[in-house]
């Protein structure tokens, strides 16, 4: 791939997440994480094929940093949902001893 394919998939991927991040109403924004971390799945499978396909370490160096970046999103979105879920879980209370 050249260089302007390259750059054009940075500009698609980034207009992509804007759009579908910015649609969310604030409301909504912590339920929709987890079908957030596939889009995030697919950024990082997308990142890693554009680091496979660098030819200049420029290039290698800027999809490597976008892999991290990517992975990172990934994981700290695992991270929240998980947190999210467990505010809705029921707490066991510990048994108390009967009055005497």
């Amino acid at each position: 791939m050249d260089g302007v394919a390259l750059l054009t998939v940075l500009v698609l991927a980034s207009f992509t997440g804007y759009e579908v991040i910015a649609k969310v109403s604030s409301t909504l924004h912590t339920p929709l994480m987890s079908g957030s971390n596939a889009i995030s799945g697919i950024i990082l499978v997308g990142t890693v094929v554009v680091a496979g396909q660098a030819d200049t370490p420029l290039v290698l160096g800027l999809s490597l940093l976008a892999v991290a970046l990517a992975a990172v999103n990934l994981v700290g979105g695992f991270v929240v949902t998980d947190r999210m879920l467990q505010m809705f879980r029921t707490r066991k209370r510990p048994d108390r001893e009967p009055a005497e």
